[in-house]
């Protein structure tokens, strides 16, 4: 096995399995919209100031995407998690709703792992105390999360609730109603509901997410919950449209603060979506497109692990979102990846999937199939099987 390692090793390979990105194949699919000129919205001239909240047009696409009312909805700019951050800098500067700010406090959140590294770098960065919560094929383990929250400085938690990163997992019925029917003993309390995926799809009859507003609503917990999601894996990357859903109360509130930051954003991207996928079915079959791209990345992926790796280790089956979590045997995957490194496969950092970087059990390694060619991508795969293999014997010599 060093042997054939070596040998790879002297290719000076430059293979990258590191991040969610579209490739240029599925980026092609859009490139029709950078054509349509004309800017004129229900409400008005797109090119100039005004509309704080995204075009009726951009807001009725948005809201049916997440199936929320037109009042529940905002459409921003190309980033949610620019709309996460913003949340939760607005929380630390002026509080929520009429809470005291959580700049004044000592606050935690809840972080289901593994996760998605930067919501966990939003916390880090100011200053949260990030609290790990085991997830299970349902979701996040309920019982402990119902038990975190009696604590008043916990003040939120990050979810992604439609085949999760990285672990695919979609939330089950019962752990939706369980977060809509949350009794956090902090009145500020916000679930972080990132639907990132929620069109992302490999499969023909995907599961159902159950709509986590409307269960608030039934709970009387309206408040409870932001929704976010973008278009930014379904055109651009770079030049999407992301929006956001939530109660009344925390719309205003929300709008509020935006009104002060900004006169409005990116109209005439938000017109071009609508004008190019026109309502939630033309959503709905770019996505096709982009399935028949990247499925067989997919596949591949799964093929290596079945035939290469079969009984050391695990890994799940996605059936949609954008990566496959595999867990090697423990203690080995920062020296598997980083073996992988040395050989020229760039990836996700081990433990990257975990608060602060640090698994527990040092096993998750992160794969993401989309970006690269079939063959790249096939060649990266059995490079990273090798190099577990190598790491795996390290460890029982």
């Amino acid at each position: 096995m060093l042997k054939l390692y070596e040998e790879i090793k002297a290719k000076s390979l430059k293979l990258d399995i590191s991040r969610g990105k579209p490739s240029p194949e599925q980026l092609d699919l859009s490139m029709d919209m950078l054509n349509i000129k004309d800017f004129q919205s229900e409400s008005g001239d797109c090119r100039n100031y005004g509309m704080l909240d995204g075009i009726p047009e951009a807001k009725k696409l948005f809201a049916d995407m997440l199936g929320v009312g037109l009042e529940n909805t905002v459409v921003c700019g190309n980033s949610s998690l620019n709309i996460m951050y913003y949340l939760v800098s607005l929380a630390f500067s002026h509080g929520v709703l009429e809470e005291k700010p959580w700049g004044t406090q000592k606050i935690k959140f809840l972080c289901p792992s593994p996760g998605y590294d930067r919501h966990f770098s939003i916390c880090e960065f100011f200053g949260i105390e990030m609290i790990c919560i085991p997830m299970t094929e349902n979701g996040p383990d309920m019982n402990i999360v119902e038990n975190a929250i009696k604590d008043s400085s916990v003040k939120g938690i990050w979810c992604v609730p439609q085949y999760s990163n990285p672990t695919g997992a979609v939330y089950s019925d019962e752990t939706v109603k369980r977060f809509a029917n949350l009794k956090p003993a902090a009145k500020d309390f916000r679930i972080f509901w990132d639907n990132a995926y929620c069109l992302h799809h490999l499969v023909d009859k995907p599961k159902t997410l159950l709509n986590i507003l409307t269960e608030c609503e039934k709970a009387g917990n309206l408040d409870l919950v932001y929704i976010f999601c973008s278009t930014s894996k379904i055109s651009f990357s770079g030049a999407g449209v992301a929006a956001m859903a939530a109660s009344k109360n925390n719309i205003e509130n929300i709008k509020k603060a935006l009104s002060i930051c900004t006169i409005g954003y990116d109209k005439m991207n938000q017109l071009r979506h609508v004008a190019f996928f026109k309502d939630l079915n033309g959503l709905k079959a770019q996505m096709i497109k982009h399935r028949a791209i990247i499925q067989p990345k997919f596949d591949i992926v799964l093929e290596v692990l079945e035939s290469e790796l079969k009984g050391i280790g695990n890994w799940n089956k996605p059936e949609g979102g954008y990566f496959i979590s595999y867990n090697a045997p423990k203690g080995t995957a920062k020296r598997t990846v980083q073996l992988a490194k040395e050989a020229g496969v760039v990836m996700t950092p081990a433990g990257a999937t975990f608060p602060y970087g640090k698994d527990p059990d040092d096993s998750n390694i992160r794969i993401s199939p989309t970006y690269p060619p079939v063959d790249e991508l096939k060649q990266a795969m059995e490079l990273l099987a090798l190099c577990v293999k190598i790491a795996v014997n390290g460890v029982s010599q």
